[in-house]
């Protein structure tokens, strides 16, 4: 529980939740955007209980992780219980696709896959959550835009 709770806790300061300060909202904003009762989030942050598995599925699309990942981080189920299958896009227990896979799986038409690579290299690099092998590309004097 309490691991779990740290986890959830430095997820919700990585996405800009103020849970630091008395004032700060970022619990109450939690629950607002994630659509569950802000009492679920209070006991949560509180260690006195782990949500439901539809709280959990909110929490999870809110804070940008997969269900998956907070299952095993809650310590529901482990990752045997829930094996990635061989060939998924991401690969086999990454959880994370590139920007470029991203712009694949999304469809994104090639006359803006460019832009959208590079636009998510760079919130991926000013957020501190850079997935691994994924480089922010250095412009040099000769790259044309």
């Amino acid at each position: 529980m309490e691991r779990f709770a740290g986890w959830v806790e430095d997820l919700m300061r990585e996405r800009g939740y103020d849970i630091d300060s008395p004032r700060g909202g970022g619990r109450s904003r939690l629950a607002e955007d994630a659509g569950v009762h802000r009492a679920a989030v209070t006991r949560l942050l509180q260690r006195q209980s782990l949500p439901d598995l539809e709280t959990m599925r909110a929490l999870a699309r809110v804070l940008g992780v997969g269900l998956r990942d907070m299952l095993i981080e809650s310590g529901r189920v482990t990752a045997d219980d829930l094996p990635v299958p061989d060939g998924a896009v991401g690969g086999a227990g990454r959880g994370r696709v590139t920007p470029a896979e991203a712009a694949e799986l999304l469809g994104i038409p090639d006359s803006h896959r460019r832009q959208f690579v590079e636009m998510a290299e760079m919130i991926i690099a000013v957020s501190g959550a850079r997935p691994e092998g994924v480089h922010p590309r250095r412009r040099d004097a000769s790259a044309s835009s």
